[in-house]
């Protein structure tokens, strides 16, 4: 049964309300020998092909139940978490007694007002990305989380690459200086969406599935956030699936950004410094490659010693071969993920909280507005007054790329 097919089932309106309040408190400790029993909300695609897997073999975890809409979902699911219960809406799996978190894989427009029902019943919340499909719907599950003082964790697991792990440390070291100047691409081999993923208006297009990545991991790597963001964008097979940002950091750092659902499978960054330039892909490397400013002969027999080398990186291959998906971040998020529910608080130094989260969805959000108006928007913070924010999203491709 295709992921799509649970789409039309999940709630779709979800309410804008929400003050913002203090950061989340640590709760009690909840890691007493026993694993946390974690549900499962949503069953499509990257449920069965990562979530439940990783979550079967991980020691402190156990897959006590899981909700999907479409009968076919569920029991896909429930053949890879045996003894699982099984619901067909996510609010009876949340009333379910002995449930300590939760995963939220839904569909993206489900993705906030699934959120705030289970941080409002206590619950710990694993919540893929995006956090929320509109900035007033953000701010609902902020205010939420932060009354309930539970483990809030957004899914950005690009973090916890190991390559762009290495390259955080690369950056935060001062291999290449002062960063002055960035450039990006990720983009996905067309092929068949699920029907959600097709339409804005219930959480699909680019930006929302591959450039709020990007984004985060921009934020995390430099320690800045986004001032303003310029935007174009375009449907080439899918409504917004492909879109090219600017930002501009608040140290005026520029991001250049390329995304597409309809090109080839890339991911990749180039940072260029005062003292250098690093470059890292996720999908073709297997090492994170710094140039100097200034190239001479020595500096090309460097790096050919050094791609021979990262030729030589065999534990890493090995560890992307035989990780879900072929990406070794998802085991290491879960695996945080569970480690905080369990703790009862979240290392924000590493992790994405909901905050983080937010943070990725008021940038893509200025970015559609750039889109519309064809000029550079500001970007709201947490503390900016929003109104304009919580109007309804609106199709954004008549601004085409050239």
């Amino acid at each position: 049964m295709p992921a799509s097919s649970f789409t039309v089932c999940w709630p779709r309106s979800l309410t804008h309300a929400g003050t913002l309040l203090s950061r989340p408190r640590p709760m009690r400790d909840s890691g007493t020998g026993a694993p946390l029993a974690v549900g499962v909300i949503g069953c499509g695609q990257i449920a069965r092909a990562a979530h439940l897997p990783l979550l079967g073999r991980m020691p402190g975890a156990r897959v006590a139940a899981v909700a999907d809409p479409d009968a076919g979902c569920r029991a896909a699911a429930a053949r890879l978490a045996p003894g699982a219960a099984t619901y067909a809406d996510y609010e009876q799996l949340l009333d379910a007694s002995g449930i300590d978190a939760v995963i939220i894989a839904a569909p993206s427009g489900v993705h906030a007002a699934a959120a705030v029902a289970a941080v409002e019943r206590g619950r710990h919340v694993y919540l893929e990305k995006p956090l929320a499909t509109a900035l007033a719907d953000g701010r609902r599950l902020l205010a939420a989380w932060r009354r309930a003082g539970v483990v809030g964790m957004t899914g950005f697991n690009y973090r916890f690459n190991p390559l762009y792990e290495r390259a955080c440390r690369r950056l935060r070291r001062g291999d290449i200086g002062r960063v002055t100047a960035v450039r990006s691409v990720f983009a996905t081999a067309p092929r068949e969406l699920a029907a959600w993923k097709r339409a804005r208006a219930s959480g699909g297009g680019v930006l929302l599935d591959l450039g709020s990545h990007h984004v985060d991991l921009v934020r995390h790597w430099l320690g800045a956030e986004v001032r303003s963001v310029s935007a174009a964008v375009r449907s080439v097979r899918a409504e917004d699936d492909s879109a090219a940002l600017t930002l501009e950091l608040g140290d005026g750092t520029l991001v250049q950004s390329l995304f597409s659902l309809a090109a080839v499978e890339d991911d990749r960054f180039e940072l260029y410094g005062e003292r250098g330039r690093l470059a890292v892909d996720r999908l073709a490397s297997l090492t994170v490659r710094v140039d100097p400013p200034v190239r001479g002969p020595r500096d090309r027999l460097r790096a050919l010693a050094r791609g021979a080398q990262g030729a030589l990186n065999v534990g890493y291959a090995l560890r992307k071969r035989r990780s879900p998906l072929h990406e070794p971040s998802f085991a290491v998020a879960l695996a945080h993920f569970v480690t905080a529910a369990r703790a009862g608080t979240l290392d924000a130094a590493d992790a994405p909280s909901f905050e983080d989260g937010y943070a990725a969805l008021a940038v893509i959000v200025a970015a559609e507005e750039s889109a519309r108006s064809g000029r550079s928007v500001p970007v709201l913070g947490l503390t900016d007054v929003a109104d304009a924010s919580s109007r309804t999203p609106q199709p954004i491709s008549h601004r085409r790329i050239p």
